[in-house]
């Protein structure tokens, strides 16, 4: 501890100094986080709206696969008002396990968040919180999501696990050189899991206490290569704004279609404008048909459909723009197969515009499935390399 002070003036203008000063007990720093998340400093955490913080459960149990006995807790789980899940671990200073095995222990929880905390176990220890109180974490809720969806918002937390969107948050009253230096590290190379530290710095001063929260460990070169990634309902909004409400209805019906299918979500990270792409997996395969944008188009996507099973040959993808140009209004060039054509979202707010749309992309996942089918097994390498090394998904977004 430095030893540093800082000075409040009282309503008489006198000087109070006030003097840092460790926690007596990191019990007393976690139940502060607890009853005041702001203490975790959102309005640092990168650029755009400031982070908010709805407590999903003090304590959370890292549960073993039996799913009775928990050999672990974390300390705190939150979720933002993206639905990214944001996992908490706090110590003193003094603790010399903040510099190793608090880390190990995060990175396990964080791999491992999708099984130790399915939206459902959240939902319940959410619930938990109030269990005394019938109706309070529903108003709970409400409160926090300010009119947004309360099953989008789980289905988007949901979403989030499962593509590993998640955030990892030290706190400390201070965090040691050697520990910020591991999470600008981590922080640097892991996309799209974020990694922070957040000091909250205790000055007491007779009867007065102040806490200072700073955010460490966010390197500029980390800020600059993951902005924030797009999330449904910052992306429902800027499609308002731009297209108005019925392009919004038409792209969240082609979006809940798709999630039946393909429910694999990649939401971009453009700066002016977002995108959603739903993506298939056969057989470690990824397949991408489609993306959405916040700027109201719905864009195909033969030129990296050439790489996919099933549709290498010219004909096939020129086949797929075809079936396209069957919904009323659509009308893409049938040569665009090295290109990714596009089309207004707003021309698929009829039933039977939508019905030809998803026409085409049935018949799209039968001739993934048909090629997976009939492609031969390969144990590594080879000409049978998964999509996932051919298509730039990041480039779609």
């Amino acid at each position: 501890m430095s030893g540093g002070a800082i000075f409040m003036m009282d309503a008489e203008s006198r000087l109070v100094e006030m003097r840092e000063q460790p926690y007596d007990d990191e019990l007393v720093l976690q139940k502060l986080l607890a009853d005041y998340p702001h203490l975790l400093a959102g309005d640092q955490m990168g650029e755009g709206p400031a982070r908010r913080w709805l407590l999903v459960s003090r304590e959370m149990p890292v549960m073993i696969e039996d799913e009775v006995s928990a050999y672990g807790y974390l300390d705190h789980l939150f979720l933002d008002q993206d639905a990214v899940p944001t996992l908490v671990e706090v110590k003193r200073s003094t603790d010399m396990r903040i510099r190793r095995e608090v880390v190990g222990q995060m990175l396990d929880y964080a791999a491992n968040a999708a099984r130790y905390w399915p939206v459902e176990r959240m939902r319940e220890y959410f619930g938990r919180r109030f269990r005394h109180a019938p109706g309070a974490a529903d108003a709970a809720l409400a409160d926090f999501l300010t009119g947004e969806d309360a099953e989008g918002f789980w289905q988007q937390a949901k979403t989030n696990l499962q593509a590993g969107r998640v955030r990892m948050v030290f706190v400390a009253d201070v965090i040691p050189p050697s520990l910020k230096a591991i999470i600008e590290f981590l922080n640097g190379q892991m996309d799209p899991a974020e990694v922070l530290g957040v000091e909250v710095r205790q000055y007491v001063g007779g009867k007065m206490k102040t806490l200072v929260p700073r955010v460490v460990g966010q390197t500029a070169a980390a800020g600059v290569k993951k902005p924030h990634p797009w999330t449904l309902p910052r992306f429902r909004q800027r499609l308002r704004e731009k297209k108005g409400d019925t392009a919004v209805v038409a792209a969240e019906r082609v979006l809940e279609w798709a999630r039946e299918r393909m429910p694999d979500f990649f939401y971009g990270r453009g700066t002016m404008d977002g995108s959603i792409v739903p993506r298939l997996w056969i057989e470690g395969r990824r397949y991408l048909f489609f993306s959405v944008y916040s700027s109201g188009v719905i864009e195909l996507s033969p030129q990296w459909m050439k790489t996919m099973p099933g549709f290498e040959p010219d004909e096939r993808r020129r086949e797929f723009l075809e079936r396209i140009n069957r919904i009323p209004g659509v009308s893409v060039p049938v040569d665009a197969i090295a290109r990714r054509p596009s089309f207004p979202v707003t021309l698929l707010q009829s039933d039977e515009a939508r019905h030809a749309f998803f026409e085409a992309m049935e018949w799209a996942i039968s001739v993934a499935w048909d090629a997976a089918e009939r492609a031969p097994d390969v144990d590594g390498g080879g000409s049978g390399a998964a999509a996932t090394d051919d298509v730039p998904v990041e480039e779609v977004g």
